[in-house]
């Protein structure tokens, strides 16, 4: 599969992001999920020619968009390391920092991946395919209680142990190596995702299983990439290297992760713990900018999978 800028994902909430980062054009900002390139080729367009800009993403496909650039340096790296990369790079503060953390176009189409239940692919979800468990290893390897327990915390599915129990009585038979072999193992015919689900406000029996399908293929990637601890760790180092009035801006598809970025923004750290001053008063380095955005109807039309998109701004203010 060749793949290019345009191929690889289609930015979300373009404009409203880099809006909200504010752009000064001697700053330095990051981009934590360079992707296609299509949020950093607009940052870089705002930029002057003292600006920077460092790109973050641990997919080797991402690298075949690299743009040449002197005010641009790509790091090859899961974003957790945001902190720790600066340090590198001898920048102690920086101006802005903008994360899109929905999976690109190009995970789920590509076909070898394993992210998408359309495709008869091998179950790896690994974002960085040079490292880790693959998520043949989870659904071999893991315990029915942790299998459950991943399916029910990450997926939100409440026959999480019905699943999970399915899972381990086939493994036991043969091993789980595709994405075929796991929807047989539910008793889904793999035909049958190739259907289009039909938008209605009351889901019918074929809609449902593939909501669900979704949502324990979205658990098992989110175990795979350690997703929940990478963000934590990344939406901490951003706290560390932002500088005072430097913006946050975060774009989430899901409510396990726009949780975490919520309470950032509104206590100062993703487990939504407040700190109160002497007068009662949230502690916060943060300062909410603006309030939610949502893809437009146009947006979503163009873009199905920005549907789920929210979009958030913090000021750092101390």
């Amino acid at each position: 599969m060749i793949v290019t800028a345009e191929t690889y994902h289609v930015p979300v909430l373009l404009q409203a992001s880099i809006d909200g980062l504010a752009i000064q054009p001697a700053g330095v900002y990051i981009d934590v999920t360079f992707g296609g390139g299509g949020h950093s080729r607009e940052i870089l367009r705002r930029l002057g020619p003292e600006g920077h800009l460092y790109s973050f993403d641990q997919d080797a496909d991402a690298e075949n968009n690299i743009f040449s650039d002197d005010r641009f340096t790509f790091v090859r790296s899961n974003f957790r390391y945001v902190k720790q990369w600066m340090r590198y790079y001898g920048v102690e503060r920086i101006d802005g920092l903008l994360a899109d953390l929905g999976v690109s176009s190009h995970h789920f189409d590509d076909e070898t991946r394993g992210f998408s239940f359309r495709y008869d692919a091998p179950l790896d979800m690994r974002m960085n395919k040079r490292a880790g468990l693959t998520a043949a290893d989870v659904v071999n390897g893991y315990s029915e209680q942790q299998l459950a327990d991943i399916f029910y915390l990450y997926g939100e599915l409440r026959q999480a142990r019905h699943l999970a129990a399915q899972i381990v009585k086939a493994r036991g038979r043969q091993p789980l190596l595709t994405t075929g072999d796991l929807l047989a193992a539910l008793g889904v015919d793999i035909s049958a995702t190739q259907q289009p689900v039909p938008a209605t406000h009351h889901p019918s029996p074929t809609t449902q299983w593939k909501k669900d399908m979704a949502r324990l293929f979205q658990a098992l990637r989110i175990e795979v990439n350690h997703e929940m601890e990478a963000l934590k760790e990344m939406l901490r180092g951003a706290t560390d290297v932002l500088g005072n009035g430097g913006r946050l801006v975060v774009i989430s598809y899901h409510s396990l992760e726009d949780r975490l970025v919520k309470n950032m923004m509104k206590v100062g750290n993703a487990e939504g713990r407040q700190q109160q001053d002497f007068f009662g008063r949230v502690e916060s380095p943060f300062h909410p900018v603006g309030k939610v955005t949502v893809p437009t109807a146009e947006e979503q039309a163009q873009n199905p999978r920005s549907r789920s998109a929210k979009l958030r701004i913090a000021e750092r203010t101390r």
